[in-house]
């Protein structure tokens, strides 16, 4: 029988995420984060892995290059991507901010013509802001957004935060959460119908998983 595949995020979430796949049995998984290789079979498993960026998970698994991912619901959510999203995994929370200088935080934002925010979630943000009748031009950053008020680039920020340490750090505030986010699984909606008794076997192995011990943060 063919392999199901498994998108794998790079950075935060990849440990406890191939954690979760060496307890259902895989092998190979934990070497992935040190191999050159982005391809990795494991036929005693079942498996197959494609380790990618955290944004791109959603995209291989919608288009069917992966039977099944592990995103953090923030990348989902921004991305919008036509996927199931069977189980909730209980690692990776955080949540995902508007945060301001100290100056800004106390301020009627609605008495300003336009805002500038900084944030690696355009869509969300743009939707957050325009919820609230507020007028924001947002200017997209792949990393390091806490920087852009102290920078001169933005007024505000749009990004998770965690424990709001580094939001600290760079003089900011937290004013309100858009919304929380843990890591979720996912399933491309044609492997679903196609391979439904074996990702069915799966998706009951994993939640026995996390009903049965404590999931790393």
């Amino acid at each position: 029988m063919s392999l199901l595949w498994v998108a794998l995020p790079k950075g935060r979430l990849f440990e406890p995420a191939a954690a979760l796949f060496s307890r259902l049995g895989s092998r190979v998984v934990g070497a992935l984060a040190t191999s050159r290789r982005l391809l990795h079979e494991d036929p005693e498993a079942g498996f197959g892995f494609v380790l990618v960026k955290p944004m791109d998970v959603p995209i291989y698994v919608e288009y069917g290059a992966a039977d099944l991912g592990i995103v953090g619901q923030d990348a989902l959510r921004e991305l919008g991507r036509d996927v199931y999203e069977p189980l909730r995994l209980g690692f990776g929370r955080c949540r995902l901010v508007v945060a301001a200088p100290a100056s800004l935080a106390s301020e009627d934002w609605s008495r300003r013509p336009t805002l500038r925010v900084a944030t690696r979630y355009p869509r969300l943000a743009r939707q957050h802001f325009l919820s609230r009748g507020l007028s924001v031009e947002i200017v997209a950053l792949a990393g390091s957004v806490e920087l852009a008020p102290r920078a001169g680039l933005a007024d505000l920020i749009v990004d998770v935060a965690d424990s709001g340490h580094t939001l600290a750090a760079n003089g900011l505030r937290e004013i309100e959460t858009i919304l929380t986010s843990q890591a979720c699984l996912i399933v491309n909606r044609a492997s679903h119908k196609v391979r439904l008794a074996e990702i069915n076997t799966v998706l009951g192995r994993i939640q026995e998983l996390l009903d049965g011990a404590p999931v790393p943060d």
